[in-house]
């Protein structure tokens, strides 16, 4: 069956808009997206059709950081902790995540697998595709050891790995820093594991076929993690102490050079931060974010999603960062649509409007190009060709 989408614009790409165009989607997947006269020429006369004259069709959006089993809430661990069955609540997320636009999630960071568990019940459903870690490699008492997730070995780094792979991983998480989320271990800016034992974990994950992705805030953190060849640095923050950063031009010359993307993790409690903190504090803390840009490195959309305040169903919120920081809408739309999608190895997989990719489409009211407000307005959500 086919189903015809016109729009008052297109964008099968940010920087290539088509006024009064359509895309045309089949079995999932796109056939055509341009010029509303030729698409519709291809589709067949019994085409379910959709037609939004004031709107505009884009790529679904992405969120490469949440965590499924948080709620947001200020209570979010006590919630966490106290909660024997995470899974129908996780599944609650994920079903507003795709609500609001986005068609492609990376949970980093749960407790018993849950987010394959999460992913198996949703088969035979609309959902988001959903990649998974699973627990996060951690040191005996480090960050975020609630999720199950600490070794103490090279060899439990490896076994971890292992169960990790087996219960359907898609990327291994590593806590290469502390974190602010847990009290008694590293600070944020603190290392917890050199760039030898990142290189085990590198080293296995790469045995199974797996990226690894690595939770850095502190410079030397991420310069470790640049030096085992991660495939992407979470936070990315360059943090030498509590309100100290040392952005390291060579590292991140590296990290261009070699395809290692980063994530600034930052949910829409940006400006609930830049208002506590200051403008000039905001800015030395944000302002990675151009200057990764500048030196080429390429950027994800993910926020953290679970954490207090983090919540699932806002992209827009959190992509406003980026134009507070100066960054083109057009621009800003390719960091979320197929920047993500490169990150993650999907780019032959979604991220666009074009023949032969999935069929993840958003279709918002108004222009995203001239508001991103619009994005808080979807009208019609495909996730792989199926209606959310």
């Amino acid at each position: 069956m086919d189903t015809l989408i016109t729009a008052g614009r297109v964008l099968p790409r940010p920087a290539t808009p088509v006024d009064d165009g359509a895309v045309l989607v089949r079995d999932g997947v796109i056939v055509a997206a341009g010029p509303r006269a030729g698409v519709v020429a291809q589709a067949a006369p019994d085409a379910s059709r959709h037609d939004f004259p004031t709107g505009t069709a884009l790529a679904g959006l992405f969120n490469v950081h949440v965590h499924l089993a948080f709620d947001a809430s200020r209570e979010m661990l006590a919630h966490f902790s106290a909660s024997d069955d995470l899974l129908e609540g996780a599944r609650s997320r994920l079903t507003a995540m795709l609500r609001s636009g986005v068609t492609t999630v990376r949970d980093l960071g749960d407790r018993g697998h849950l987010g394959a568990a999460v992913r198996r019940s949703f088969e035979g459903s609309v959902a988001p595709r959903l990649l998974v870690s699973g627990p996060p490699i951690t040191v005996p008492g480090g960050h975020c050891h609630f999720f199950g997730g600490e070794t103490a070995s090279d060899d439990e780094i490896r076994a971890l790995i292992d169960a990790n792979a087996a219960a359907g991983a898609d990327v291994i998480k590593v806590m290469a820093s502390g974190g602010q989320i847990t009290q008694g271990g590293a600070d944020m800016w603190e290392s917890q594991f050199d760039a030898r034992q990142l290189s085990v974990v590198v080293a296995h994950a790469a045995a199974h076929g797996l990226p690894v992705a690595a939770h850095a805030h502190g410079a030397d953190a991420i310069e470790a993690a640049v030096d085992a060849g991660v495939s992407t640095v979470e936070h990315c923050s360059f943090m030498t102490g509590p309100r100290s950063f040392d952005r390291r031009e060579p590292v991140a010359k590296r990290m261009a050079a070699e395809g290692i993307s980063a994530c600034s993790t930052s949910s829409r409690n940006w400006r609930t931060i830049v208002e506590r903190l200051g403008e000039e504090l905001g800015q030395a803390m944000y302002g990675r974010l151009p200057w990764l840009e500048e030196q080429g490195v390429r950027l994800l959309a993910g926020t953290d999603a679970g954490l207090a305040g983090s919540v699932f169903d806002d992209p827009a919120g959190a992509l406003e960062l980026y134009e507070w920081l100066g960054f083109p809408r057009r621009r800003i739309l390719e960091i979320a649509t197929e920047d993500s999608a490169a990150g993650l190895g999907l780019a032959s997989v979604t991220g666009r409007l074009a023949p032969g990719l999935a069929a993840d489409v958003l279709v918002v009211e108004g222009d995203p190009l001239a508001s991103l407000a619009a994005l808080r307005n979807p009208l019609l959500v495909l996730a792989q060709g199926r209606p959310a």
